[in-house]
């Protein structure tokens, strides 16, 4: 990936005043074309056209979606929305892919009505031929510039946006045979046509409906992704496996939640490091929006649980207790809870000989089932 495409996705400002401009010109050309299909289609008397006026008319109005969505889903996240607004991106993809369908299926019946009245089969005007050749270019047109601006901003709003202008460049030229065929003489073609448009329109935006409904309900990235991304967690250093690996969609970029597994008995503070640095390389490799990293200190499957083992304070004091030492001055305990007992490290004063150390950590294994094994430690150095 390129600065150049960092630079978009960190510059939020940015990204949206891009993907509104973009917009704006779809706006522009859907209206003009919107206006000149209904009006010629009306006077010219082709259903086709009418047809494909509606089909503007409907991406005018995904437009005016995308120009609110884009709007509210750059808002940076807050109390309300701890993780930011891009789901708004993800429910006006669905709002379009229901409006589409709606539009597709009232086109469909109206030319199936008309099919069936003979004195609907009538010469259309060449006129409308050129309507039609006009949107086509135009469209087409718009669907590469869309694109290209929707890859370089990595917007899959945009994206789709793109495509409609595609399923509209696609639908003219079903219009533009539909007309040329009336105009041969096969009047019927202009109707079928129009039927077909309409079939267009409906599965674009089933298509869509379905992709935002599966992200609103949390499903996970495809599979591909997300071997990827287990492949990155498990190249960290110090990560020795991964135990659990969720992932879910927000607008473009995911969030991901990670099981790893790392050596027990390092730090709190080294474990956390790993963490962060796991965290950092998924966030930039793979652009995902937020990664939350959990440690794990062995393998949960096949540790007996150790909910039931007693906390710090409790131990602290047995181990006090039991350490029969002439003059026990302990500096400190480090605990490792692990597979189902507890192990204690404990740092003594350079004032006890090495075999009363050694007979006071046999005394509290042998007396107690909650450690596994006990290690004493003289500190010789100062304080």
């Amino acid at each position: 990936m390129s600065d150049h495409h960092h630079s978009h996705r960190h510059d939020p400002a940015e990204r949206f005043a891009e993907a509104q401009n973009v917009t704006w010109v779809s706006v522009a050309v859907n209206v003009v074309l919107t206006v000149l299909q209904i009006v010629i289609g009306i006077i010219g008397k082709s259903q086709a056209l009418v047809a494909d006026g509606m089909h503007s008319l409907s991406d005018l109005l995904s437009d005016f979606l995308v120009l609110f969505a884009n709007r509210h889903s750059a808002k940076h996240a807050d109390s309300a929305h701890p993780y930011g607004h891009g789901r708004i991106e993800t429910a006006t993809t669905l709002a379009l892919g229901v409006i589409l369908m709606g539009t597709g299926a009232t086109l469909v019946w109206g030319a199936a009505q008309r099919l069936q009245e003979p004195t609907a089969l009538q010469q259309v005007h060449v006129m409308t031929l050129w309507i039609a050749l006009l949107t086509l270019f135009g469209k087409e047109g718009l669907f590469h510039y869309m694109r290209h601006v929707a890859r370089k901003l990595k917007s899959r709003m945009l994206e789709a946006n793109a495509w409609h202008a595609r399923g509209d460049a696609a639908s003219s030229l079903v219009v533009v045979a539909g007309i040329g065929g009336n105009l041969a003489g096969i009047t019927s073609l202009d109707l079928l046509a129009a039927a077909l448009v309409a079939a267009m329109i409906f599965r674009m935006g089933w298509k869509q409906a379905h992709s935002a409904l599966m992200e609103l309900i949390d499903t996970g990235l495809d599979e591909k992704e997300v071997e990827a991304i287990r492949q990155t967690l498990i190249d960290t250093p110090g990560v020795l496996g991964l135990h659990e690996l969720r992932t879910r969609r927000m607008g473009d970029r995911a969030l991901i939640d990670a099981h790893v597994l790392v050596e027990p008995r390092i730090s709190v503070s080294e474990g956390h490091h790993i963490a962060e640095n796991a965290r950092a390389r998924v966030v930039s490799i793979h652009d995902a929006l937020d990664v939350m990293v959990h440690i794990d200190p062995e393998d949960d499957a096949q540790t007996k649980r150790i909910s039931h083992l007693p906390p710090r304070d409790e131990l602290v004091r047995q181990l006090e207790n039991a350490l029969e030492l002439p003059d026990r001055n302990i500096h400190r305990i480090g605990l490792h809870y692990l597979e189902g007992r507890v192990e204690a490290d404990i740092f003594v004063g350079a004032n006890n000989t090495a075999s009363q150390l050694v007979l006071a950590a046999q005394s509290i294994e042998s007396q107690d089932n909650i450690f596994s094994h006990i290690r004493l430690y003289q500190e010789i150095a100062p304080e």
